[in-house]
């Protein structure tokens, strides 16, 4: 093998090629993860919102338990209603 001008250029572009093709890889690779942990806060917040949710509608059960209307009921049928959409989707 002789190591002329042709021979390093090929082999810098072969290099270059290769550098490039690791670069995008790396690129792709975070953010999978970055995706990957993203759905995973995601699902903590869902998670903490539907627990923080039946806790409002124990609160609003026990306000009208207690004897308050008007809005307490309307908002607890709201709540329900969304929960009972929501279980079934």
């Amino acid at each position: 093998m002789t190591l002329n001008g042709s021979t390093i250029i090929t082999l810098a572009a072969v290099v270059g090629a290769a550098a490039a093709l690791l670069g995008y890889y790396n690129k792709v690779y975070g953010w999978y993860k970055r995706q990957q942990a993203q759905d995973r806060d995601i699902a903590a917040i869902k998670a903490e919102q539907t627990l923080l949710t039946y806790g409002v509608l124990a609160c609003l059960k026990g306000m009208k338990e207690q004897g308050c209307n008007g809005p307490v009921s309307e908002a607890i049928g709201k709540i329900e209603k969304h929960i009972n959409q929501k279980a079934h989707m």
